[in-house]
């Protein structure tokens, strides 16, 4: 982020007038300033002054000069002011929304202390601090303060977080404190643990009991993640402090600013104190986003910016602005655009902050004030929007949509989308999509986001997604959202979505509920889509134009409108407009859709508008625009009814005269007043719809509901019997039966069902509860049901009560025979009554109920009756049944009558076996062919020996032929004897194969033939050639199915025929077939032919003929490549000629060829036309060919005339000249080129040349001035005599070179050797010619005789010298010189050099032939600056010959290099050590480097012994590289290696002096110095005590302690020796796990890794655990596998335990570090083992010994007189700076 420097808002003053205090208000209209005379001054948003009110005292006793304003704060809505005071009150002032309001006092606080600073995060709480370290919250809204927490350091700084959430404050001390309010789900509300005691004290009941309530539920819901309390400690008081997004800053008098993170760990430092124009940081302002944070000190502003990639602060550049002087306060804009700086001199400058800006379409600016913060401002309006990620992403780019009004930008993670309009902004989750969204923005409260087959809804101001669905249709008709566009009773939250799941299926879904409310499934497409405002109904039209309307709540699909054009909901209503081809179609009361309110229309609805109370429907006829006003008194109802207003509907209705649409709106009032139970308004509709007796039942209720209501108060709706009545109305009387008896009015129910006549349920009523009127009730009932002539429910009530026989009267009554009938046949007693069954019986005959009758006669044994009434009655099956009881000889008759009963029926299937069974077979297969039962059918004709019988053949064989079964077909026609249906039958299906068999097997060849060719020429006849075709095939005459297309004009079927049996002839035909196509003028169709035929020049020739050129050209194009397609473009144009022909060719880009072409091709004429009208500049050109035609063709006159128009009249010259005609030549030459006349005269030279006329040629050429050419052609006729002549009387400047080139000529010929070049050198030097003759004499050249070459040489450089000049002289010499040098001449050569002043040459001629003094003196007396060139030559030289002892006395150091390249190492050295010590060391370190190489570590240690240890760092590599290349070295543990070691030892020793007195002191190199140090002292130390046997234990615990230093000592030599030593004093546990763990390392080594290794038996000691992994192994396989021997016995023995022994601490007892503590014990310098107690203390620090062991290691070398041992203590004594006092000396 950057600042820019916009304008000064108040002047700064000459002195000292410190702006206390500024604040932005958040709204950012306001900007408050308070200087230093307690004025508070506002500002607009521009800067502009508009107000200033002052404050005042306390107590104004005191005077207004008695305090000074520390801080004020903007409240969150901008209307207030708090003002924090130096005489301990806060005063809140109410300044208002608008410039000009008056300013009142609306809150005071007084406090016991001086406030300090302030802020207002939240809305009724204001946060300050006071000058005795607390921190309290003043409520603005209760007018009390409390406190949050005190310290006991005065609160200098104050500093909420991005969100308000949660505060810090700074105190005198250094100390920062953090306080949550609420955690917004981050979890860094924690609890409250201040470092000093809570104040309770001052707080009052309900604030303590808060507080306490707060403490309690943060300790039992948080966990610990952010501490809340002490935060850190800055070393200064930080005046400056900010809490930015991702850390705390603080800055203060120490010129630092510091960024600590979240747990107050220090994340970064900012140093300046090297600055000497940096001073303290007095104050500090955090960006709204948290992203930046800008530090005010003296003349500058520093900004620092977060960089989230990196995690850190970036410093931008500071802005350092003279003479500003201290800044005292800061404020920055709570929209990031702008920051205000105030000065100690009272100026406020106000800066623009910003990262970039761009504009966006010339319409927007955007302003990035941060990383996730960006202004967008219409340029226009002037109106912003703040887009912000809440979140703290970067926003990454932002885009304006959708006409201007939606703004759309991506984060990393999220999505911003806003509306400009409304201000609303939304934030939602989004992760990366790759930028693959569409957006939609039709619906102005939802936007719609496709991505990857996922509509995705997101609502404007939320910051979820609404919500996500799959569909592949992006089209904005195909989808419908509402979102609570209307309200509504008893619904919250409306949100609804309708979609296309796929192209006929529509989607409707709850979005608040996430509940899907249903599937439309459709069978055609569906191309557009709309719900109602309410959600409750959806519009959708199908690709067939058909408009349909389902009903959400109860699922009814309706189909509306058909060829419906145009459909739109009203808006604010349920009212829709439809077009329908020539009407305008509205549905006003859309639960009544066939109410359809039609007006004929003529041209198409466009639009709808609603304005100011009126819908108006907008139609185009032609060019008019033409309106139609809806009724809006029938919007008025729909709306009225939506919103549950039905008084206002009913009213509204009362204007309206009666129609069907308003006779439907009063049904829909109705209906819905009845479900609402607001009956007085039901009845006043049902009056409307002349429903009298509906209207006087409700008006009965509600005299009822209104009665009660007076009587008992509340709604009379409740009371029971209103209750039952409208169940009543609902004809739900169940419903009210139950009203009724809850309150146990059984009268009432009873009375209810006998008023509707519903005695069952009556009866049941009265039978349930007993009633005592039951009888009386029934009586009435049976009155009832016979005065209403119910005589089936009377006879029914009397067949219940027993009386059977009154039954069957009444029901005889009623004309229910057949009942009365069962009733009869259900008693005996009955069918004893003949009377009785008698009249029955007539009944039923009278009413047809035949074999109701039958079955009576029967059960009174009349068979014959029974048998003629089932007969009658086609009861059969009874009537067989019968007949084989009764009568046997009629049962046939009965099957035949049954069958063909059976046929009337159209019951073909049951006949078949009736007339089988009657013997009937005819009739039965004529059954099965009817019933279609063909196998039967088949079956039973097989059976049948009658010939009439055949002609069912053909019928059943069509049917099979239909279903073709062809084979069976077959046969059947056979056996039927109509073999040419079968024959038909197969051509018929064109299986022509089987016919033509069927035919061979049944007719000669001939009548197949005729047959075939006749049914052939018949189908042909028919227009069916495809079947015709396949008959001639059949009788193999392919000749006449091709004459046949051929009369019928269906070429590609001849061309196909003949392909296929004539292939030969296809080309032929092709051709033919084109040439009559052509002669008939079928052009395309014999293009085709000829294409076929691979003529396509024919083609093109057809169309050229008919001046077809187009096509010509297409064909040439597609088939004859680039250069037909060109030519026939250019006969196109030459056949258009003028104009027309330039414009083709242009048109074809083809102009230049063709003018080219025309010229090529001799076609002049056009081409000059073409040139003409086109391209002037090519007619030259085409001239010049013409020319050259003519010029072919001899025509010379004509060409001369076209070349002269080409301009080019040389070429006509030329043609002449050509021609030998001169004189033509010469005429044109000197009328139109004068130039080429000398030309001609040289072509006439030449030609005399030719001529051998060389008098003639000479002539001419000096006519036309070229004697040069006279020299050339006299040389070439090698008469050198003329051409010297010619060359000396006119060309004397070329005489010599000619001269020179007839030398070279007789030299070649071999005329002259080197006497002649001697004599021709004479010669040159005697005619002065002395340039020559140096040549003559350079070019001697003759190896047999040097003195001859030497002195021609020498002659040379002579005459060079006295008579050429002295460049000349000079490349003489340069070539004179390295020739004699080559004979080695060097005198002579330096000689020369030095006539001509070329030292440098001379010099190194004298260094060549080794004249060394004479190459010096030429240097020291000519050229000084040579001398050191000539010495280094000569070391050169001496280095060379290898004459190093002579180049000491040279060059020393070039004679060391020689030594050590030549390994004289010890004359190197003993060279080096009479020079300096720095160059002696610098040799010892090659030669050490060397002998490392060669693997004698030894003797290099030799040579630091022999010559010291210098700390220079360059030699540290090799002292680390000696060190371990010795510890490597195998064999090296025994008393025989001490000297080894204790060199190693004092050479290490001597380093580390040296380094702590150098540079290096305290270095890590010098500490790993000294611990190798102490590893060399172990190994010497154990190499001296091994040969000693009473010290037998010391050696060992020196092995073990080295295995703390393994990641120097190479591990497995460290335990390999450590577990022999323990194994050598006893100590088998310790050499167990030391051998076992060198086993591991041996395996570890082997595989090349140790990640494997188990290290737990070393788990609390110091043995590291990562090592270095040992590039060899130390031991031998044999040596290896012994270990292994030894360790498996043990470990077989069981009698170890594998722990290391422990000492007094609990701890391993050669470990230095306690295991439990942690503390390190200092180790012993004998055995390197911790010193407990009993230590004996050096006088270095940290150097001490275990006593015991320091005297028995005393006593010991004292009666052994060991020298190692006296050496080991004089080395201590060295090394530890003394021995202790009972030391003793060994002198």
């Amino acid at each position: 982020m950057q600042l820019k420097y916009l304008k000064t808002l108040l002047t700064p003053q000459e002195g000292a007038a410190k702006v206390t205090c500024m604040a932005w208000a958040p709204n950012n209209t306001k900007f408050a300033v308070c200087t230093v005379d307690r004025v508070v001054l506002l500002y607009d948003e521009q800067g502009e002054r508009r107000d200033k009110f002052s404050t005042k005292p306390q107590d104004s006793k005191y005077g207004k000069e008695s305090y000074v304003v520390k801080d004020l704060a903007f409240s969150p809505d901008s209307t207030k002011i708090a003002i924090g005071q130096s005489d301990n009150i806060i005063f809140v002032y109410r300044i208002g929304e608008d410039w000009g309001d008056k300013k009142a006092i609306c809150n005071k606080f007084v406090q016991t202390n001086a406030v300090a600073c302030l802020l207002w995060p939240a809305e009724h709480a204001i946060v300050y601090g006071l000058v005795d370290g607390k921190v309290r919250l003043a409520n603005t809204q209760t007018n009390k303060s409390s406190t949050i927490y005190g310290t006991e350091s005065c609160v200098i700084s104050l500093a909420s977080n991005v969100s308000g959430k949660g505060i810090l404050s700074g105190h005198a001390d250094g100390t920062v404190v953090r306080y949550f309010f609420d955690d917004e789900g981050s979890g860094e509300s924690q609890v409250l643990n201040v470092y000093t005691h809570h104040h309770f004290g001052s707080l009052c009941c309900c604030c303590t009991f808060m507080v306490y309530i707060c403490i309690y539920k943060y300790t039992h819901t948080h966990t610990h993640t952010h501490t809340q309390g002490k935060l850190l400690m800055h070393p200064c008081p930080p005046y400056a402090l900010a809490w930015a997004a991702n850390s705390i800053m603080v800055g203060g008098c120490d010129k630092k600013v510091v960024a600590y993170g979240r747990e107050g760990h220090v994340l970064q430092t900012f140093d300046y104190g090297r600055d000497r124009t940096e001073r303290e940081f007095t104050v500090a302002a955090t960006s709204p986003g948290g992203q930046s944070v800008v530090f005010g000190s003296y003349d500058r502003l520093r900004v620092f910016n977060w960089a989230p990639r990196r995690g850190m602060w970036d410093e931008a550049k500071p802005k350092e602005i003279l003479n500003l002087y201290t800044i005292t306060s800061l404020a920055w804009k709570k929209d990031g655009s702008r920051l205000c700086a105030g000065t100690l001199c009272g100026g406020v400058e106000l800066f623009d902050c910003c990262l970039r800006r761009a504009i966006y379409k010339n319409k927007f600016e955007m302003t990035y004030v941060g990383l996730s913060q960006v202004i967008v401002r219409n340029l226009s309006s002037g109106t912003r929007v703040v887009l912000k990620s809440y979140h703290g992403y970067e926003i990454e780019e932002v885009k304006i949509m959708g006409k201007d009004r939606y703004l759309v930008a991506h984060t990393s993670d999220t999505l911003l989308l806003g509306d400009l309009l409304t201000n609303k902004l939304s934030e939602v989750p989004w992760p990366g999509s790759g930028g693959n969204e569409k957006f939609f923005f039709e619906n102005e409260s939802v936007c719609m986001i496709f991505n990857a087959g996922e509509l995705s809804l997101v609502e404007y101001s939320s910051n979820e997604i609404l919500g996500s669905v799959r569909t592949e249709f992006m089209n904005p008709h195909l989808i419908s959202v509402r979102l609570n566009e209307r309200k509504q009773r008893g619904v919250k939250d409306n949100k609804k979505l309708a979609y296309l799941i796929d192209i006929k299926t529509i989607c409707i879904v709850d979005l608040a509920g996430g509940c899907n409310l249903g599937t439309i499934s459709q069978n055609s497409k569906i191309d557009w889509l709309e719900l109602n405002e309410t959600g409750r109904k959806l519009l959708f039209r199908d690709k067939k134009l058909r408009l349909h309307l389902y009903d959400i709540d109860t699922g009814l699909k309706t189909t509306l409108l058909s060829f419906c054009s145009y459909v739109q909901w009203v808006p604010g209503s349920d009212v829709v407009v439809a077009q329908n081809r020539g009407n305008l179609c509205i549905w006003y009361s859309i639960d009544s859709p066939e109410s359809i309110t039609m007006f004929p229309i003529k041209g198409d609805i466009v639009d709808l508008e609603r304005v100011d109370g009126n819908t108006d429907v907008i139609l185009t006829e032609g060019v008019n625009t033409v309106m139609h006003t809806l009724d809006q008194g029938l919007i008025e109802f729909g709306t009225a009814i939506d919103d549950g207003d039905y008084d206002r509907a009913t009213a509204y209705l009362e204007t309206l005269d009666m129609s069907p649409e308003t006779e439907a709106m009063w049904k829909t009032l109705s209906k819905l007043a009845l479900e609402t139970h607001q009956l007085h308004i039901a009845e006043r509709c049902f009056a409307a719809l002349g429903d009298v007796s509906t209207l006087r039942f409700l008006n009965q209720t509600n005299q009822i509901a209104d009665k009660v209501s007076q009587e008992m108060g509340g709604d009379g709706t409740a009371f029971f019997q209103v209750q039952a009545h409208v169940a009543m109305l609902d004809k739900n009387f169940k419903l009210a039966e139950m009203h009724y008896m809850e309150q146990n009015s059984i009268d009432e129910a009873i009375g209810m069902y006998q008023e509707l006549h519903m005695w069952d349920d009556c009866i049941a009523v009265a039978e349930a509860k007993g009633h005592p009127e039951l009888d009386s009730l029934r009586g009435k009932h049976y009155q009832w049901l016979t005065e209403t002539g119910q005589d089936e429910k009377a006879g029914e009530v009397k067949e219940s009560e027993g009386d059977f026989q009154g039954a069957i009267n009444l029901y005889l009554k009623a004309g229910l025979p057949a009942k009365a009938a069962r009733l009869a046949i259900s008693h005996p007693e009955i069918t004893n009554n003949s009377d009785t069954v008698g009249r029955i019986a007539a009944n039923l005959i009278k009413g047809e109920f035949y074999e109701r009758a039958g079955d009576l006669y029967e059960e009174i044994r009349n068979n014959q009756r029974a048998l003629e009434c089932y007969v009658k009655g086609g009861a059969f099956r009874k009537a067989v049944e019968l007949a084989r009881l009764a009568f046997p000889a009629e049962v046939v008759k009965l099957e035949e009558a049954w069958g063909e009963y059976l046929v009337q029926q159209k019951q073909m299937d049951a006949a078949i076996n009736h007339f089988i069974e009657a013997g009937c077979s005819l009739k039965a297969i004529k059954a099965a062919i009817a019933a279609r039962q063909w196998k039967k059918a088949v079956h039973i004709l097989e059976l049948q020996e009658d010939s009439s019988a055949g002609k069912y053949y053909v019928k059943i064989a069509q049917h099979y032929a239909s279903m073709q079964d062809y084979e069976v077909a077959e046969q059947l026609f056979v056996k039927g004897g109509h073999i040419k249906d079968a024959i038909d039958m197969y051509t018929t299906a064109g299986r022509w194969e089987e016919a033509h068999k069927l035919a061979v097997e049944c007719m000669t060849e001939e009548e197949v033939m005729a047959l075939y060719i006749s049914r052939a020429q018949e189908l042909e006849r028919d227009g069916k050639f495809k079947e015709a075709e396949r008959l001639f095939a059949t009788v193999k005459q392919p000749d006449l199915a091709i004459t046949m297309y051929k009369k019928n004009r269906m070429f590609d079927d001849v061309i196909r025929l003949v392909a296929k049996h004539h292939p030969d002839l296809l080309t032929e035909t092709h051709l033919h077939l084109a040439k009559e196509l052509e002669a008939e003028s079928r052009f395309s169709e014999a293009e085709y032919h000829f294409i076929e035929a691979e003529e396509w020049k024919a083609a093109v020739h057809m169309y050229r003929v008919n001046d077809m050129w187009e096509d010509a050209y297409r064909v040439a194009k597609s088939h004859g490549g680039a250069a037909a397609q060109k030519q026939v473009a250019y006969l196109w144009a030459r056949s258009l000629g003028g104009e027309a022909a330039v414009k083709l060719l242009n048109k074809f880009g083809l102009l230049e060829y063709a003018i080219e072409f025309a010229s090529n091709n001799f076609s002049f004429d056009f081409a000059f036309d073409l040139a003409r009208l086109s391209s002037k500049e090519k007619i030259p050109e085409i001239h010049l060919k013409h020319a050259i035609y003519l010029e072919d063709e001899g025509k010379f006159p004509e060409a001369e005339v076209e070349f002269i128009k080409a301009g080019k009249p040389k070429e006509a010259v030329l043609m002449y000249v050509h021609n030998k005609d001169w004189a033509s030549a010469q005429r044109v030459a000197e009328g139109h080129d004068p130039e080429t006349v000398s030309e001609i005269l040289v072509g006439q030279a030449k030609f005399c040349f030719e001529q051998k006329d060389f008098q003639k040629a000479e002539a001419f050429l000096l006519r036309a001035q070229r004697p040069e050419l006279a020299v050339k052609y006299y040389k070439g006729a090698d008469l050198w005599s003329d051409a010297m002549r010619i060359c000396k009387e006119y060309l004397p400047n070329k005489l010599s070179m000619l001269q020179e080139e007839y030398e070279q000529e007789t030299s070649k010929k071999g005329i002259r050797g080197v006497e002649g070049l001697l004599e021709q050198a004479r010669e040159w030097e005697q005619s002065g010619e002395h340039s020559r003759a140096v040549e003559c004499y350079l070019k001697v050249k003759d190896d047999a005789n040097t003195a001859l070459m030497e002195k021609s040489w020498m002659k040379a450089a002579e005459l060079s010298i006295k008579f050429l000049n002295g460049d000349r002289a000079v490349e003489v010499i340069q070539v004179v010189g390295p020739r004699l040098t080559q004979l080695r001449k060097y005198n002579a050569a330096a000689e020369l050099y030095l006539n001509m002043n070329l030292i440098k040459e001379a010099i190194d001629v004298f260094i060549e032939g080794e004249e060394w003094n004479k190459a010096k003196r030429v240097a020291k007396e000519l050229e000084p600056r040579y001398e050191d060139y000539v010495d280094q030559k000569y070391k050169e030289h001496l280095k060379n010959q290898g004459k190093v002892d002579s180049l000491v006395g040279v060059d020393v150091m070039a004679a060391l290099d020689m030594y050590a390249e030549r390994g004289q190492w010890e004359k190197c050295l003993e060279t080096a050590s009479k020079q300096n010590f720095k160059i002696l060391h610098k040799y010892v370190a090659l030669y050490a480097t060397h002998l490392i190489k060669e693997a004698d570590a030894p003797k290099a240690l030799q040579l630091y012994v022999q010559h010291g240890a210098p700390p220079n760092p360059q030699n540290f590599n090799i002292y680390k590289r000696l060190f371990l290349d010795l510890i490597n070295l195998p064999d090296t543990d025994g008393p025989e290696s001490y000297r080894m070691w204790a060199d190693l030892r004092n050479f290490l020793l001597q380093l580390c002096e040296n380094m702590s007195r150098s540079a290096e002191a305290n270095s890590p190199a010098h500490e790993d110095f000294e611990q190798m140090l102490l590893i060399a002292h172990y190994y010497a130390t154990r190499s001296a005590t091994k040969g000693v046997a009473q010290l037998v234990s010391l050696p060992a615990k020196l092995s073990v302690s080295l295995l703390r230093h393994t990641e120097l000592v190479p591990a497995d030599k460290a335990f390999y020796e450590a577990g022999l030593a323990c194994r050598a004093v006893g100590w088998e546990n310790m050499a167990f796990i030391f051998l076992n763990h060198f086993l591991d390392l041996c395996d570890a080594v082997d595989e090349g890794t140790l990640d494997a290794l188990d290290h737990s038996d070393f788990l609390d000691t110091d043995i590291p655990f990562e090592v270095p992994v040992p590039t060899k192994l130390c031991v031998t396989d044999a040596q290896r596998e012994q270990i292994r021997d030894w360790v498996l016995m043990v470990s077989m023995d069981n009698r170890l335990e594998q722990v290391l022994p422990r000492d007094e601490r609990n701890s391993y007892e050669a470990s230095l570090v306690a295991a439990n503590t942690g503390l390190r014990s200092l180790p012993c310098v004998l055995t390197g083992y911790p010193v407990l107690r009993d230590k004996m203390e050096f006088s270095s620090v940290g150097k001490v010994a275990v006593k015991k062991d320091w005297n028995k290691f005393l006593m010991t070398t004292k009666t052994t007189h060991s020298s190692e041992c006296q050496d080991v203590l004089k080395f201590i004594s060295q090394w530890c700076g003394g021995l202790p006092a009972s030391g003793f000396s060994f002198q």
